[in-house]
């Protein structure tokens, strides 16, 4: 594949990008009321993307990308998450789209990414509730409709599958509560329905492609232990291979649909079969994931009679045999590539890996260049594994998209973990002048963009 046709490129959120929360029509997510900690900042300003993304665009482009993943804030484009529609929100994204366009790179959308409208979280706690997927769905529509001329590839969900485990509930506008395992379901099989009517809805247009997307958890057993080993392959079957498989098949995995029956939650399969079987297209064109580390499961830590979903929280250990991130990540290139290519055989889609990077705390003295070292190393290893994957293991992939390569505020709302090739000059409690700097990475990265082919 040569570089014309591979996707380099950033991917984002819009709550960690956009700010102006509250300009030109937009109404309150869920982020947009969380208050700063000492250790974080809010949700108010981003890296004020929205009224700055030409500049960051023109940054992208220099570096040789060809490709950004974005959000549209469903509260932008929709104020209340249903009733009406605010025109200036929608405006902005189609002037976003353009501007991509005019400097060729190619806009990849996606519709949800953990910023639930606040007004539905209130209302009705979010995807545990039919009515939300119902106006997800609408509200899907409407962006799809309002730019299908001039964007290609969709992704309903982001990290779709962390419906299935405990961030699920935090990611979902799960407002109140007990978080139980029949919560947990409701909320997953309501993404999954939403996921099947949009990814039907955007087959009617022509020439149009859409993936479902997955936070892939590769995992290896403590040690050879049958037990460890039955363990982890369940907890892959239930977080990685069971909306993967919906994806590519139109179908969950056995396994999943088993325990849900046995577990007093036949309801919930007959409801999404009911669904999906009205339905002519849910099948994903290519399957797209975020990759940042692997992990280790000790089945010794698990709790009897827990449900698997949960086995990767209770049971994961630290691997000896990695480095780890200051933030507690270990860094695992191997696993990357064992990723691509496990999706890749197991599936036959085209693979998009539309999340990888590494953050780290970084100060910028105003003058001179961060010298990252580190993250020149970690996306240099990552990029090598994905080409192995390719050429030594056949897999067919999409792209490669960093996460946050200019730098936005965390998962977790710190500025200062920070992921960019491109600094921005603000902290967590200061938004001093948000100036764009490049780091040493960004020239690697462009050099390594200009020479690279595969």
């Amino acid at each position: 594949m040569e570089n014309s046709n591979f996707l380099w490129g950033n991917s984002v959120s819009s709550m960690q990008t956009e700010g102006a929360w509250d300009k030109d029509g937009k109404g309150p997510s869920v982020y947009d009321v969380r208050k700063a900690t000492p250790e974080t900042s809010d949700w108010k300003d981003g890296i004020d993307e929205y009224h700055r993304y030409e500049e960051d665009f023109d940054l992208m482009k220099n570096a040789g990308m060809n490709c950004y993943r974005f959000q549209v804030s469903w509260s932008r484009v929709m104020p209340t998450g249903d009733g009406s529609i605010n025109q200036k929100g929608l405006d902005y994204y189609e002037r976003f789209v353009d501007e991509l366009l005019k400097r060729d790179m190619i806009p990849v959308i996606c519709l949800y990414h953990f910023d639930m409208p606040l007004a539905l979280a209130k209302k009705y706690n979010g995807f545990v509730n039919d009515h939300v997927r119902n106006a997800f769905v609408r509200f899907s529509k409407i962006v799809i409709d309002k730019l299908a001329s001039k964007v290609k590839y969709w992704i309903p969900f982001n990290e779709q599958n962390c419906t299935m485990f405990e961030e699920g509930f935090q990611n979902s506008g799960y407002l109140q509560g007990d978080k139980t395992i029949e919560d947990q379901y409701k909320i997953a099989t309501n993404s999954l329905i939403a996921y099947a009517e949009v990814t039907d809805y955007v087959h009617k247009f022509d020439g149009l492609q859409i993936g479902g997307m997955v936070a892939y958890q590769e995992m290896y057993p403590n040690s050879m232990k049958t037990r460890d080993v039955m363990v982890t392959r369940k907890a892959n079957e239930f977080i990685n291979n069971d909306f993967l498989s919906l994806f590519a098949t139109g179908k969950r995995s056995a396994e999943v649909i088993q325990y849900m029956k046995n577990n007093g939650m036949t309801t919930l399969v007959q409801k999404l079969n009911k669904v999906t079987e009205k339905l002519t297209n849910i099948k994903s064109d290519f399957l797209a994931f975020s990759y940042y580390y692997s992990l280790v499961i000790d089945s010794t830590r698990i709790q009897q009679d827990v449900a698997p979903n949960y086995y990767m929280s209770q049971g994961k250990v630290l691997n000896p045999n990695l480095e780890t991130s200051e933030y507690g990540w270990q860094i695992d290139a191997d696993g990357f590539r064992n990723s691509i290519t496990e999706m890749s055989d197991r599936f036959g889609l085209p693979i998009f890996s539309v999340e990888n990077g590494i953050g780290a705390k970084e100060e910028w003295d105003g003058q001179n260049q961060i010298d990252d070292d580190y993250r020149i190393q970690y996306h240099k290893e990552h990029i090598q594994a994905m080409k192995d994957a390719i050429q030594i293991d056949g897999a067919q992939v999409m792209g490669y998209l960093g996460w946050g390569l200019i730098d936005i505020p965390s998962s977790a709302g710190n500025m200062e973990k920070r992921y960019g090739l491109v600094y921005v000059n603000r902290g967590n409690h200061e938004l001093r002048d948000l100036r764009r700097v490049p780091k040493k990475s960004y020239y690697w990265f462009k050099k390594m963009i200009a020479q690279e082919k595969f």
